[in-house]
């Protein structure tokens, strides 16, 4: 494949001055000098969203104060961005990416998808039949460990899989916080109707049909609002099974003294177990049965050497969240790369996010929603 002869122009939607997650974007994208900002609609404040696009060296004229006359005027332009980044609450994500896709022009959006299945569901086909890569940002998938234990599972290291275990706790809300990103997330008009579940529940989802490779089929599903005068979910536990017959559980907690970000993957099987804990990215336990457990180690052993994994520094220089989510947009360029020369895309741009790994998200939080409504009966997953 030949080489990109130009960095590729990004735009973004939402992310202003301040916002935690529109920086991480900005930060993962420079990292392999693929990409430059060159647009942006960062704040429905135009003040707010221009001051964004200054401090980012962003011309005036690319500074907009609406996503629709963004998506219309850079369409227009010889020089358009190539992808929208969407970091908006969870409301737009489908109204911003629809915009986009009618002019042309690919979609990297934040989890979830969108607020409900049937908002997914109402631009399937529209995401289907354009042509656009449309990328979902679940970077916990793109740690080089990560892929190695998905490689590990589909070489049949763990024999077939019996049980799935997949938890992902934090602290942030344990009491009442005011602050904007905890107050969007606590709005059902924004949010849509899963909080926690939505939030962090979504990522969990994502990881553990990513690295098992099988598909969840029904759910058991209790949600809980812990803290008083909150109005969506801070607590979901759920029993899990899947199409290959394996059990599991999922746990999303954001009200967990000392949880700083504990999202934590369990696979066992019937020649052995392995365990993956974001909190220490770097290593990953395989237990074959019967054997002690081995550490397997980051730029170390046969993994090294997989394409799917963009090493970036050698053995004993940590790398960390920032470089996964640089991973998916070396994996989008790949993508993009492929689409333009004709040729087949690398290993890794196979392994992006996208609108399908969304919208199967987006089916395994309804289902968890309607089981919990029904008071806790077994619901299948519609996609």
């Amino acid at each position: 494949m030949t080489a990109l002869t130009r960095r590729l122009r990004l735009g973004m939607v939402g992310g202003g001055d301040g916002a935690f997650i529109g920086a991480v974007h900005r930060m993962a994208a420079r990292l392999d000098d693929r990409f430059e900002w060159v647009a942006g609609a960062f704040s429905r404040d135009p003040e707010r969203a221009d001051a964004s696009a200054s401090a980012l060296f962003i011309q005036p004229e690319r500074s907009y104060h609406d996503w629709q006359a963004m998506a219309r005027a850079e369409a227009a332009r010889e020089d358009a961005i190539d992808a929208v980044v969407i970091v908006t609450p969870n409301h737009l994500h489908l109204p911003v990416a629809s915009a986009f896709i009618a002019q042309g022009i690919d979609v990297i959006c934040e989890k979830p998808l969108a607020r409900s299945y049937a908002e997914g569901q109402a631009l399937a086909e529209t995401v289907r039949a354009s042509g656009c890569i449309f990328a979902v940002t679940h970077p916990y998938s793109a740690y080089p460990m990560v892929r190695e234990a998905r490689r590990l599972v589909a070489a049949g290291a763990l024999g077939e899989l019996r049980v799935i275990q997949v938890e992902y706790a934090q602290d942030w809300l344990t009491e009442s916080v005011d602050s904007p990103q905890a107050s969007w997330r606590d709005d059902p008009s924004q949010a849509g109707p899963a909080g926690a579940l939505g939030d962090i529940g979504s990522h969990a989802l994502h990881l553990m049909e990513f690295v098992s490779g099988v598909a969840l089929s029904e759910v058991c599903a209790d949600l809980a609002t812990l803290v008083p005068g909150r109005r969506l979910d801070d607590q979901v536990q759920a029993l899990l099974r899947f199409e290959n017959g394996a059990r599991g559980g999922l746990w999303a907690c954001q009200v967990a003294p000392g949880q700083d970000n504990g999202l934590r993957l369990r696979l066992f099987g019937s020649k052995g177990s392995l365990t993956f804990d974001q909190q220490q990215p770097e290593v990953l336990l395989v237990t074959q049965t019967g054997q002690p457990t081995r550490i397997l180690k980051r730029a170390a052993g046969e993994h090294a050497q997989q394409q799917d994994a963009l090493l970036r520094l050698p053995a004993g220089h940590p790398e960390g969240f920032i470089e996964a989510f640089a991973q998916l947009y070396w994996d989008y360029a790949e993508r993009w790369q492929a689409r333009h020369s004709g040729c087949p895309a690398p290993h890794s741009g196979d392994l992006l996010p996208g609108f399908e790994a969304g919208l199967r998200g987006l089916a395994g939080i309804e289902a968890m929603l309607r089981s919990h409504a029904a008071g806790g009966q077994w619901v299948k997953l519609a996609h």
